[in-house]
């Protein structure tokens, strides 16, 4: 008779929660082949929140591009980021890869992120001091 209550239990729990449950097996058939519930359940967490950081890294970047700053670079890293569960954002990482300046490496070079990071920093800076004077 409780195996009979705890089925209808879990059929009515599915019946409510159908995000969550759909969550959860598309982890266990494309994460990291968790275990147990309680695993995937963690690791979907763990994805959506890298998944909302990615998201507003871009965000900002698109932002930085418009203004002075170094946005290219800024959204190379939300996508960076979005790429470990995101495929249109790997294929879209690629390509401004191919934009961003580099040396003989593929690396960006030292001098250019310093270079971005400052001009940045000063027109945040003059900004505020705009802005408070």
């Amino acid at each position: 008779m409780s195996t009979i209550q705890e089925d209808s239990y879990d059929v009515a729990d599915s019946a409510k929660h159908p995000w969550r449950d759909a969550a959860i097996n598309a982890e266990f058939d494309s994460g990291e082949h968790e275990t147990t519930e309680a695993a995937a359940r963690s690791h979907v967490i763990v994805r959506l929140a890298r998944m909302a950081l990615g998201s507003a890294i871009l965000l900002l970047g698109v932002v930085a591009m418009v203004g002075p700053g170094p946005g290219i670079l800024i959204v190379a890293v939300g996508l960076a980021i979005l790429a470990r569960d995101v495929a249109w954002a790997d294929r879209l990482l690629q390509r401004v890869r191919r934009r961003m300046p580099t040396d003989s490496d593929g690396r960006v070079p030292r001098s250019s992120i310093i270079t971005m990071s400052v001009v940045t920093l000063a027109t945040v800076l003059a900004s505020v001091w705009w802005f408070v004077r």
